[in-house]
């Protein structure tokens, strides 16, 4: 950052930049942490016969722990992309309405998980369905491992409860999907033939003004070797839109790609996928009984509600963990 003309490539000194002031924030917390577990060493010995003082030496202590915890998380992260911004996509499955109000209560799910998180979120495409919640959603998530968190939460979530659509209030079974890319800037290569692209343009859906709804100005993007789907319609202009759509698609390519090198790295280990990409993760149960299961790692949690509202920390961490332990072994 000190060598002369650094500042001269705006765009590249902000990347930079931003790794440093990561670096620095990780370096300033292991400082702290050493501190704070020596002043917990002497704490320990004047708290042997003052009951008071070894109240605030457990309280210290907790506090202690819960700053390793997050540093152990942060260990975990050693993909490619995961310290980087995510692109993430929830759609609607099999089960019609119910799934369409279920994909909209997974986007809010991970809207407060983030901002719980700290993370900036920025909506890219919503698609409403025909009676109530989304077809679609993408937004793109900002923040330090934001793609290594969410990229957790790839696959199709299962939903059980009694339906609010249903004139008998029967139980019903709702599945919806989300994919998660990494974000990446335009140094990553990917390949792409413009022979492979299908550009549709189409009026920008919901409210928003006289732009919103009387311009074609929302691009959809359809690449056919995959049959991969992308879509933008917040932007301000067409090319915008476009030029939008061309980095979520750039983000859908890069995880197939990983998806395909996961699956190589476990065939050559001899080891099977415990669930195959794409496929069931977690079921969360609002009827007969409450709770939510992660199919991956047996983590189960009896508050569904409290998951629903974005406390997905717990889920997330033990996947991470079960990674971290299967890449060793």
């Amino acid at each position: 950052m000190q060598r002369p003309g650094f500042w001269e490539d705006q765009e590249r000194a902000a990347r930079i930049s931003a790794e440093h002031a990561a670096d620095q924030r990780r370096l300033e917390t292991l400082r702290s942490l050493q501190s704070d577990v020596s002043d917990l060493e002497e704490l320990a010995e004047l708290s042997a016969e003052d009951a008071v003082l070894a109240g605030e030496l457990d309280s210290q202590l907790r506090a202690v722990e819960e700053r390793l915890e997050a540093l152990e998380e942060a260990r975990l992260f050693s993909g490619r992309y995961d310290a980087g911004d995510a692109v993430v996509t929830v759609r609607s499955g099999a089960g019609g309405t119910d799934s369409q109000d279920w994909a909209e209560m997974l986007l809010r799910m991970y809207l407060r998980w983030a901002e719980r998180r700290g993370f900036e979120v920025e909506m890219k495409e919503a698609s409403p369905g025909e009676e109530a919640g989304l077809k679609s959603a993408t937004f793109i998530v900002r923040g330090e491992n934001a793609y290594g968190l969410f990229a957790a939460e790839r696959g199709v979530h299962r939903l059980v409860r009694l339906s609010p659509f249903d004139a008998a209030h029967r139980r019903h079974t709702s599945f919806a999907e989300v994919d998660v890319g990494p974000l990446v800037d335009d140094e990553v290569e990917v390949a792409l033939d413009e022979d492979d692209l299908r550009i549709d343009t189409y009026r920008a859906s919901g409210a928003g003004g006289q732009h919103v709804n009387k311009t074609d100005s929302a691009v959809r993007i359809t690449h056919l070797p995959t049959a991969i789907v992308v879509q933008c319609q917040n932007e301000r202009s067409q090319a915008q839109n476009k030029a939008t759509a061309m980095r979520l698609l750039r983000a859908r390519l890069l995880e197939l790609e990983e998806r395909k090198r996961a699956e190589e790295m476990a065939a050559e280990r001899g080891k099977q996928k415990d669930v195959a990409w794409g496929s069931q993760i977690r079921s969360y149960v609002l009827h007969p009984s409450q709770r939510v299961k992660d199919h991956r790692t047996g983590h189960e949690v009896g508050d569904a509600q409290r998951v629903l509202d974005g406390d997905l920390d717990g889920f997330v961490r033990e996947y991470l963990l079960r990674g971290a332990a299967a890449s060793r072994g």
